[in-house]
Parts: structure tokens; sequence; C-alpha cells
């Protein structure tokens, strides 16, 4: 990928992750990128603790960029400066606002060249992330590479029609917290059955992280390793046995249909 500059409208958490992210594997240089945000010191913040330009001048920022990471949050998009949607005409934008759709956002920029709506999710924070975008039908081959090149650097990266980005929020967007959650209810069973508190965090924690690198490391499906820790009469079927009688796989089904279907509202209004 060839570098050019490139300008964030946001300084959050996971635009210091992406930028983080294309500082370490050498795709941008910090002179090759500028972030701008609200006048509240965070993109002042950003901008020093990874020596990259800073600016509150829509014209400054925009001047000399071909990329555009929207990372702003959703709400503020209707609010953002009227030199912002000029300074984009030509330019590709990348948008990582959850719940605005590419209709919106070529409302708000309708002179950008290309828009493109993605969703990551936060373990991109420490590149271990999971991005799907949505790339338009017309997008070219170069603009293709830049996009893959910027959204890499959260980690891995797919593509999918915008139709299903409400369910890639549900599966992968909202995922991160329904592993949270669930890290928090072994380690609260096992409090529960007297192992000492911080005991009980790390052999959940640590149970959790194992088990999803051996499905990774071992490509068999899930209900396969899962037999395989089975044995007959044994502690794990007593335990699956509890799960399955409380709908534990319909819970996890209706846990990601009630984040679509907020999604979907979302979108709807946008």
């Amino acid at each position: 990928m060839t570098e050019t500059n490139i300008a964030f409208i946001g300084a959050g958490r996971m635009a210091g992750a992406m930028i983080g992210g294309l500082l370490k594997q050498g795709v941008f240089s910090a002179r090759n990128i500028v972030c701008t945000s609200a006048d509240d010191g965070t993109g002042e913040k950003l901008a020093a603790d990874l020596g990259i330009g800073f600016t509150l001048d829509p014209t400054e920022l925009l001047d000399g960029a071909s990329t555009v990471v929207l990372a702003c949050k959703p709400q503020q998009l209707d609010s953002l400066d009227p030199l912002i949607a000029q300074g984009c005409e030509g330019k590709r934008i990348i948008s990582i606002l959850a719940g605005v759709t590419a209709a919106r956002l070529k409302h708000a920029i309708p002179s950008a060249r290309c828009i493109i709506r993605s969703m990551p999710n936060t373990p991109g924070l420490i590149g271990a992330g999971v991005t799907v975008y949505a790339p338009p039908a017309d997008l070219s081959t170069e603009d293709r590479v830049v996009v893959d090149g910027v959204l890499r650097a959260l980690g891995d990266v797919f593509t999918a029609s915008e139709q299903d980005l409400d369910a890639v929020t549900a599966v992968s967007g909202s995922g991160p917290a329904y592993v949270f959650e669930m890290v928090a209810a072994m380690r609260d069973a096992g409090i529960a059955e007297g192992l000492e508190e911080s005991l009980a965090y790390s052999l959940a924690l640590k149970t959790v992280l194992g088990s999803a690198k051996l499905l990774e490391a071992v490509p068999e499906t899930p209900e396969t390793h899962r037999n395989w820790v089975s044995s007959p009469g044994g502690t794990t079927l007593a335990g699956l046995a509890v799960m399955e009688k409380s709908g534990f796989r319909e819970t996890i089904k209706k846990t990601v249909e009630a984040a679509a279907k907020r999604s979907r509202e979302l979108a709807g209004g946008s």
C-alpha cells in the first residue's frame, strides 16, 4: 500500500487504536496522520501521545489527505462543521460510526469520492479485533487496498453487504461484552464454590482465552471440541446438561437478535 495522508475526525479510543496500529505496522508515519476532535483536549492528548498532527481547523485537517476516517460519536455527525463536508470532496471516507447507514453518510458528505461503512470491535484496541466493512459496488482495487490496510490496524478484516452489518454488529461488535459477561459469571460461580476471587477470575479468564486459541489452532467445530472435553458420566457433561436445560444457546440467540434489532432501529432512525 502506497502511503498517503490520512485524517481522523474523532480522537477517542478506537481512533487511537487505529492510529497506533497504523504506526506500529508502518502503514503510515506520524507526519502523514492528523486528527481533530471536539474542543475538549482529547485530540491534543492523542497527538501528543502518538506524535501525530492535531488541528481544530477543518481546512488544515483535510488539506492533502486522500483518506478520511470518521471516528466521532454517531450523534455528532449532523453537527460537523460544514467545511468538513466541503473539504471531503473527492476523498475516500471510512466510517466506523455504529448504526449510521451509507445513505446517511452520503447525505452528510455528498462530495466524497467513495464512502465505506465498517464495524470494528473493541479488541482492536490491542490489535486483536475483527472489522467488517461493506464495499460499495464501484470500489476500485486501489481503494480496497487502502481500506484493507487501514482497517487491518485493528486486526482481522472481512467484507459483507451493508444489509448484513446489523447482524455483524450484534455478533462481533457487541460480542466482546457477551464474553466479558461470561467470564464474570464464571468468576462469580467459582467464588460461590469457595475459590478466592483472584484465583476464580484468573481461571475464568485464562480458560476463555486458551479455549479461543485452541479453537483457532485446531480447525474443528466448537461442538467437536466440546465433545473432546466431555467424558461419559463426567463433570463436564453434568455442567453441559444444566446449560442445555436452561436454554443457553437460545439465550445467546435471543441476545444477538435483540442487539441486531436495536442496530436496525438505530440505522432506520438515521
